[in-house]
């Protein structure tokens, strides 16, 4: 379970969106408007968004997405039940909300448009409201049993429009060369290749790099913004770890290499010792050295006196 959230300024354009006949809606709740028709609804949401006329974005939009593989224990009161404990959970409450189902896509998907400014005239804070969301989500999706998707991975870049397009692109480049190379140097060079440039932000005028963007078919991102792992911190960090795993294993190799024994080592070893190397250059004779062992004379034994 994924949420999206979207703040606005005119309720005609979200509702109309979230009850176009194209995408195959069903208007499952609605709370606090009168739901006749289009109209009606967005005339109910424009009246209460004129008591306080101090919030510039009155619309609320909310996109609840569901992995593929739920599709079959989602029912539309399951999605329901699911929304209203989300908006609890967001603290959006005493207020005027609409909630469509969507079929225009493989995967569940449910919109909520709801009053940024409640029955009684309060706005309804969006403080660290994606924060918050994240972390409902997960909790949501534990609850009821959901499947976690594994983000970006199951996207289908196909489908996305500029600038998410080029931004997952980017993604799936960096999730394959970052692990792969040492150095900034060597990954830029393979980013290149793919159409990928990249530039870096430094702290005023030194040389400390405090960012890096990457540009592609003329959209430009700051790295956390493509996905929190590639920050240039982050990226900065994994370059250098892989540099590090590299000295070691060279290390070990050098240091396996050294400690392994030569070739007649090995082969005085494989051949139990019955055959002694001896160097070269040298008088050395075994028979001699035997005959003389067997004729050697035996050590006379000292007489002592004794009182």
């Amino acid at each position: 379970m994924m949420a999206k959230i979207v703040k606005g300024k005119g309720f005609k354009g979200v509702v109309n969106y979230v009850l176009d006949k194209a995408k195959q809606t069903e208007l499952l709740a609605a709370e606090g408007v009168r739901y006749k028709s289009r109209e009606s609804i967005i005339r109910s949401f424009v009246v209460q968004s004129g008591m306080n006329p101090k919030v510039s974005k009155t619309v609320g939009h909310i996109s609840l997405d569901f992995s593929v593989q739920d599709k079959d224990k989602l029912t539309n009161a399951k999605m329901v039940q699911i929304a209203k404990e989300y908006l609890l959970k967001m603290e959006i409450m005493n207020t005027q909300y609409i909630i469509g189902r969507h079929h225009d896509k493989e995967h569940p998907h449910i919109h909520i448009v709801f009053n940024r400014v409640d029955n009684n005239g309060k706005t309804i804070s969006d403080k660290n409201d994606r924060y918050r969301s994240e972390k409902i989500c997960k909790e949501l999706t534990e609850k009821h049993g959901l499947y976690f998707s594994q983000g970006k991975e199951n996207v289908k870049i196909h489908r996305l429009k500029e600038p998410d397009k080029t931004k997952y692109e980017i993604y799936d480049a960096l999730k394959v060369a970052v692990p792969k190379y040492k150095n900034w140097k060597e990954l830029q060079k393979e980013l290149h290749k793919q159409g990928i440039t990249t530039d870096f932000k430094y702290k005023g005028n030194t040389d400390e790099v405090q960012g890096v963007r990457f540009e592609k078919n003329g959209y430009s991102f700051n790295g956390s913004k493509i996905d929190r792992q590639f920050s240039y911190s982050k990226i900065d960090f994994q370059l250098k770890q892989n540099n590090r795993a590299e000295d070691v294993h060279i290390k070990q190799e050098h240091n396996h290499s050294q400690n392994q024994p030569s070739v007649l080592e090995n082969v005085g070893s494989v051949l139990g010792g019955l055959f002694d190397i001896q160097p070269s250059g040298t008088d050395y004779d075994p028979d001699e050295a035997e005959l003389l062992k067997q004729h050697k004379p035996k050590k006379k034994k000292k007489r002592g006196y004794h009182l």
